[in-house]
């Protein structure tokens, strides 16, 4: 019976590259934003990478773990399917350019985010922005930009 050869290199590039992946990251006992490697930390409800703080979002557990999403957006939708009891979430701001609490965050309906759901977050409150427990729900029901009517009603074109 004759055996596969695979080449050392391919073995030594797979196992890297699996190994640098962050999905979660472990011990967040503080429940405060994380620092995290842009190159190498993937949304937990998408999987792209979070290639930076701007529309960032993360969500930490009550046993300390952190999972991290490139579109505020998304973390909902990871929620909903995860059903983390009484989780902490901080939303990076696009007007403070820091990381905020969700029940201190507001929401614009019609920034160009990564995943077009279109909920920037902003610590100052503007018209016509939303709460978190708001854009939670139009999330849900599917009230964001990807949807072509609530797109046309909100910006006016297809």
């Amino acid at each position: 019976m004759a055996i596969k050869k695979i080449p050392i290199l391919f073995i030594l590039i797979f196992f890297y590259g699996c190994e640098t992946q962050t999905l979660v990251k472990e011990g967040n006992f503080n429940k405060k934003p994380l620092t995290f490697d842009f190159k190498t930390t993937k949304d937990a409800d998408c999987g792209m990478t979070v290639s930076g703080l701007k529309f960032s979002a993360q969500l930490i557990s009550e046993d300390g773990k952190t999972w991290f999403f490139h579109d505020p957006g998304s973390l909902p939708m990871f929620l909903k399917k995860t059903e983390i009891k009484n989780p902490t979430i901080w939303f990076y701001t696009m007007d403070t350019n820091r990381y905020i609490k969700a029940e201190d965050t507001w929401f614009s309906l019609t920034d160009e985010t990564p995943m077009k759901y279109g909920f920037g977050a902003y610590e100052q409150r503007e018209e016509k922005f939303i709460d978190y427990e708001t854009m939670k729900l139009r999330m849900f029901r599917g009230e964001n930009l990807t949807n072509p009517q609530i797109k046309k009603r909100l910006l006016g074109n297809s």
